[in-house]
């Protein structure tokens, strides 16, 4: 069961854009990022709910897409993510976060799945202006953004052949190469 959650949780970059999120939804996916585990424990990550469309629009223009994919700028009108978590490190906690925000993202995108939605971890982020439009307190830092919807696209999993890059094929299919586990696993 937690594998076909991994199969089925890919980087989409399209979204049914008018099927919303909601704000229990989302705050459902953090509270598996709350009780995941945090180093020390010192539990340093606050999050932004955005699933109001006023706001997104705002979110948008900020964040970097698919930066293998060149000539391509990002989910058209229709395609954005439907609601965003902005993850963030609270420095009056701990400047250091340690491996925190990738245990938290993982979970929070598990979850997504498990509901039938889809989404993208975006460290490609224009921070400071979008703390600035956000008017976000400065001892929040913004590490990554997850971009969450209903998938409007299809991602295949195929073997590495050459190259580690995505790619989409005429048809628009997103194909993610993978190397083999007999790659990754080192006998001594």
């Amino acid at each position: 069961m937690l594998k076909d959650l991994i199969l089925q949780n890919r980087s989409y970059r399209r979204f049914e854009q008018d099927k919303a999120v909601s704000k229990e939804t989302l705050s459902e996916l953090v509270d598996l990022a709350r009780l995941s585990p945090s180093a020390r424990n010192a539990q340093p990550l606050k999050y932004i709910l955005s699933y109001k469309p006023e706001t997104n629009n705002i979110i948008f223009p900020h964040l970097g897409w698919a930066g293998y994919l060149k000539d391509w700028k990002g989910p058209e009108e229709g395609e954005q993510p439907a609601a965003y978590i902005i993850m963030l490190n609270d420095t009056s906690i701990s400047s250091n976060f340690f491996s925190d925000n990738g245990i938290a993202a993982q979970s929070i995108m598990l979850g997504a799945v498990e509901k039938g939605l889809g989404g993208c971890i975006i460290g490609n982020v224009e921070r400071e202006k979008l703390q600035r439009k956000l008017d976000i307190p400065s001892e929040y830092k913004i590490l990554q953004i997850l971009a969450i919807g209903v998938p409007k696209e299809e991602v295949v999993i195929e073997d590495l052949d050459k190259s580690y890059q995505y790619w989409r094929d005429i048809k628009g299919k997103h194909h993610v190469p993978k190397r083999s586990l007999d790659d990754l696993i080192i006998d001594l």
